[in-house]
């Protein structure tokens, strides 16, 4: 059998529409080859969703694809172009370290990008050496996979490989490959690049190529522009609603990090709140707080709003028209996340009907939640099971009130109580990626080479609604430090 023969076995299936759009938008390019790989995790469930045969992945051949020594058959990679606000500044950016390997077409007819993420420099890497270090692969990893298990439209991870070469960072660190599989990684910052230092006709193949690829079905609209707007717009009010359900704080939220299929992507200093404060900020580098829990909302309608500015001369011929329209579209984006929210907000209280307190009703609760330093994701646990001791909120007056007004509500609506708890199971997860056990995870990994705490970890997160015993132990909180919890850019 030759290696050939391997790839295709494998069930590669590689198209390349964006290697098909003007050459501006993209540099071609091979990964630079790393010394001598080893597979450190594959994801079964996606590579057989991707129409790929899991058994030839772990083969020697396969390997070597997936740490871009080898590329599949029919494969043209490229680093993607794009800008975007950083911290609120406009700068020129791009893939400084990862290759579109290709879009692999599934048996279903799905297409989905791979790419790999530690690949080796490229002409926008900025002085940087294009590499990943091992520990941020495999929390992109597992990160991404739990909110994937959590309902939550992210990137997903195929696999982690290891280089046998070492990354420089503060210190010296294994370096590794991570393969994403992401819709698209079409993004707001693409739309910036094209609008920049593109030609009208660049951003009308853009736009166009965006509308047939994520949104078929408003592609041959006359109004298509202003509607790949307002999708755009509806799906990340209902993103970032979920993050915010969860306590899910991305903390890099630049706008070359919103992808416009509406997918969580970049998982570099992202994190999971654990005391409810909304406030909470983990990113190293966000001394201000622009990218706290809070502002989340307020700062994707702020990239939206960017988003809008790019599609201006594809909305009117006339610009004061064009604006008009954009504006429209933009002042929805308050109202959509607002009604996404309060709706999961309602179901994690088992409400299934709406109620003009209702608002207040949550409101009141995150309140208390705040001012007692309740846990987030274990204060819903235990309204849930019926088990309010369980709780720093029990035992004060302000919660006792509140839980008679609470239990008043539920009694209000047709649905049994019964009916109420299902709900709450399905919208509340027993646990989350607690910030302290992916640590746990990652220093077994790095510094023992011992990989069985992460596995065991992502095993527990893949169904977090399961509410099973295993995942008990999970869901315990890290003990008291003086030091708050930070993670890193730069990984």
């Amino acid at each position: 059998m030759t290696k050939a023969n391997a790839i295709i076995e494998t069930g590669w299936n590689i198209d390349n529409s964006y290697a098909r759009l003007p050459k501006s938008f993209f540099t071609s390019l091979n990964p630079v080859p790393v010394r001598s790989p080893e597979l450190i995790i594959l994801n079964y469930p996606l590579a057989t969703s991707l129409g790929l045969n899991v058994e030839a992945l772990k083969s020697k051949d396969d390997i070597e694809v997936l740490a871009g020594n080898r590329i599949p058959e029919g494969a043209l990679p490229l680093a993607q172009a794009y800008a975007g606000h950083q911290f609120g500044h406009f700068t020129m950016l791009g893939d400084g370290r990862t290759l579109l390997i290709g879009e692999q077409i599934t048996p279903l007819g799905e297409r989905f990008d791979i790419q790999l993420k530690g690949s080796g420099k490229t002409p926008y890497s900025r002085g940087g050496d294009g590499r990943a270090a091992l520990g941020p692969m495999l929390r992109e990893y597992i990160i991404s996979e739990a909110m994937h298990a959590l309902g939550i439209a992210t990137t997903r991870s195929l696999a982690v490989v290891t280089t046998g070469e070492l990354v420089i960072r503060e210190t010296d660190l294994p370096g590794a490959i991570l393969t994403r599989v992401a819709a698209s990684h079409l993004r707001v910052g693409t739309f910036q690049y094209i609008s920049k230092w593109g030609t009208a006709e660049d951003l009308r193949i853009l736009a166009d190529y965006t509308l047939k690829r994520h949104f078929p079905e408003v592609e041959a609209d006359e109004s298509r522009y202003i509607l790949l707007l307002q999708e755009v717009i509806k799906s990340q009010a209902m993103l970032i609603a979920k993050w915010q359900l969860v306590g899910f704080i991305h903390g890099v939220m630049n706008t070359d990090n919103m992808a416009i299929s509406g997918e969580t992507i970049d998982y570099g200093p992202c994190a999971f709140m654990d005391t409810y404060d909304p406030a909470t900020v983990f990113s190293s580098i966000d001394l201000y707080g622009r990218y706290a829990y809070e502002n989340q909302p307020s700062i994707a309608g702020w990239n939206l709003a960017r988003f809008a500015e790019t599609l201006l001369p594809l909305l009117h011929v006339d610009e004061a028209q064009a604006i008009k329209l954009a504006q429209d579209a933009i002042s929805d984006f308050t109202e959509l996340y607002h009604s996404n929210w309060l709706a999961g907000m309602r179901a994690k209280l088992g409400i299934f009907n709406q109620e003009i307190q209702d608002e207040s009703l949550v409101e009141s609760l995150l309140r208390m939640m705040q001012k007692y330093h309740a846990d987030y994701t274990n204060t819903f646990r235990a309204l849930t099971f019926d088990r309010p001791e369980d709780t720093v909120l029990f035992g004060t007056t302000e919660f006792a009130q509140w839980h008679e007004l609470w239990q008043a509500r539920l009694g209000r609506q047709q649905e049994p109580k019964a009916s109420s708890h299902q709900l709450m199971r399905a919208s509340n997860p027993a646990l989350i990626p607690r910030n302290h056990r992916v640590e746990a995870a990652l220093e077994a990994a790095v510094k023992q080479g011992d990989y069985s705490v992460m596995k065991k970890l992502l095993d527990v997160l893949s169904d977090p609604y399961a509410h099973s015993p295993e995942q008990a132990d999970y869901s315990t909180l890290p003990e008291m430090s003086t030091c708050p919890y930070r993670t890193f850019c730069g990984t």
